[in-house]
């Protein structure tokens, strides 16, 4: 069963469309070099409901093949890339993973 991961970030001050588009370039880059990531999506909020918000500036989904690629996931050397990157970006995150 398929477990989706979604993390909500609160970006940084003066973090510009262009970081942004960037990471979320990184992000899909990981597909196809981490086990059992099948799928990521990353994007700034729909406009229409972006107020709703919080004030988390972006979001992203990572569809994983199983709950075991959660773990390997987090730890694989290209995400840690990712992860670093977005330490740079964001002052605050917020992660939920579901399965259904």
């Amino acid at each position: 069963m398929p477990v989706f991961h979604i993390v909500l970030f609160r970006l940084k001050p003066g973090v510009s469309k262009t970081d942004v588009d960037r990471w979320c370039q990184m992000g899909k880059g990981m597909v196809g070099k981490i086990p059992g990531l099948l799928e990521f999506h990353a994007n700034v909020p729909f406009p229409a409901t972006a107020e709703r918000g919080k004030g988390f500036g972006m979001g992203l989904v990572a569809i994983l093949e199983k709950p075991e690629h959660v773990l390997s996931y987090g730890i694989h050397p290209a995400h840690q890339e990712v992860h670093r990157i977005r330490e740079e970006l964001c002052e605050d995150t917020l992660a939920y993973d579901l399965m259904y």
